[in-house]
């Protein structure tokens, strides 16, 4: 069930933290409206509002994720994000109510919004320190599997901050000898393709049976990396695997299809005004075309058509397709900021109206590169089976793709989605969505470390 799903898991603690920001908001609230006016006021509208305000912001900052790529998740850097918070909801309330409205409102005074927040603030510190205090707990796991499989998660896990500790094990070395005792070992990871002798297996069944969490390394990739390196499936698992909610002929699929079509048509109506600006600008710059089209790759490898709002100069690609890089020379100054807020995507919406593209999906890839891909990258293909997005898994959780390595850490995340893609995880996607394109982090590729 989708409760059950790997990247759900991941965030129950952070989900709590949400949910207890809602609840002490509210509270804090109550009890000091209580204490200053001698009634109990429930859930309002101004409760209700204070209380979003308090969880968007906190989305946004960062409070409730897991610290991107090569941040450390310390105790400082949460405690500042939650003052942070704090300052953001006084300063809207304060500019929007009391000096832009001009509310005469007792609620929106500094001796009733201070004494809130800070309650609030102290709370929610604390149990956040406390939820980052267990996600730091170490466990022993026991990886087992053979050299190749080994080499890969070792590759993986030194761009990961782990917490765990990790043993590698090949299966050779788990033949000839015992499992290591209980107490060296909190958890085992075992691969598919491991060969399990009858005592062996028996101390498996064994020591699962005493409450030791033992899984494949397919599983355990997805639960600690968030993503399936394409080198650790076969084709079995794909066919045999649990999940794949969003396929031809479900209910989650022709839900997801109707939220498309209601989805893109509203965002079309909202995002003319933005549209015909940023065609105004595009023209204006160097007096070019607004919009560019590209063939793309699309469901089950079939070549669709997309347009975007040009952000690169003309004749850009006349010595053929290249990857993008940082601060490419290529990037109009009005097409920089289209790529980082994502703009120059919103006319994909029409080719999700026309069921070439979904709004959640792997992102279509342009042919001439996929070539390449294909024979570098083992399983590239397999992305194609579901319907390609504007935005995806991909998308969110790592930075813009400009070579072939990207490309296969960006298949990771899409093997990931195709084997737990349900409506949750589209919301969560498009949650995250939301949030890239609000930091303006949008398109922006990779630094590429100097050597």
């Amino acid at each position: 069930m989708w409760w059950r799903t790997p990247w759900l898991r991941q965030r129950w603690q952070l989900i709590g933290l949400a949910l207890l920001d809602a609840g002490l908001v509210t509270l804090a609230y109550n009890a000091l409206f209580w204490q200053r006016f001698g009634s109990w006021v429930g859930m309002t509208s101004a409760v209700l509002g204070l209380t979003l305000l308090w969880v968007g912001s906190s989305y946004l900052l960062g409070r409730y994720s897991s610290p991107e790529q090569g941040q450390r998740d310390s105790r400082r850097r949460r405690l500042l994000s939650t003052m942070l918070v704090a300052l953001v909801v006084l300063a809207s309330v304060v500019v929007v109510l009391s000096w832009g409205v001009k509310v005469n409102d007792p609620r929106t005074f500094r001796s009733f919004l201070i004494p809130l927040l800070a309650a609030v603030t102290i709370s929610s510190a604390l149990a956040q320190l406390w939820i980052t205090n267990r996600r730091r707990m170490t466990r022993n796991w026991l990886l087992v599997g053979d050299r190749e499989e080994l080499e890969v998660l070792r590759g993986e896990m030194s761009q990961e901050a782990a917490t765990d500790h990790l043993i590698f094990c090949t299966c050779e070395d788990l033949q000839s000898g015992q499992l290591p005792r209980h107490g060296d070992v909190d958890a085992i990871a075992v691969s598919e393709t491991a060969p399990l002798d009858d005592p062996l297996l028996q101390d498996l069944l064994a020591r699962r049976g005493n409450g030791m969490s033992i899984c494949s390394l397919l599983l355990w990739a997805e639960q600690h990396l968030q993503r399936v390196p394409p080198e650790l499936f076969s084709s079995r698992w794909l066919v045999q695997a649990e999940g794949f909610e969003l396929q031809p002929g479900r209910w989650g699929w022709r839900l997801k299809r109707l939220g498309d079509v209601i989805v893109s048509m509203l965002l079309l109506v909202l995002t003319a005004p933005l549209l015909l600006l940023a065609a105004a600008l595009i023209r204006l710059e160097d007096g070019g075309p607004v919009f560019y089209s590209q063939m793309r790759t699309g469901l089950y490898g079939e070549t669709i058509r997309i347009s975007k709002l040009r952000s690169m100069r003309q004749g850009a690609e006349r010595q053929g397709a290249r990857w993008a890089s940082r601060n490419d020379p290529r990037v109009t100054r009005v097409g920089c900021w289209l790529r980082r807020l994502r703009i120059d995507e919103l006319p994909q919406l029409i080719s999700v109206l026309k069921g070439d593209m979904s709004l959640i999906g792997p992102r279509p890839e342009r042919p001439e590169l996929e070539e390449t891909l294909q024979e570098q990258i083992p399983h590239y293909r397999v992305r194609h089976w579901v319907r390609p997005g504007l935005s995806g898994w991909a998308q969110v959780c790592y930075p813009y793709g400009a070579s072939v390595a990207d490309s296969r850490m960006k298949l990771s995340y899409d093997l990931y989605y195709l084997r737990n893609a349900n409506l949750m995880l589209d919301l969560l996607i498009l949650i995250k969505t939301l949030r890239l394109v609000a930091r303006a982090q949008g398109a922006v590729p990779r630094a590429v470390p100097t050597p």
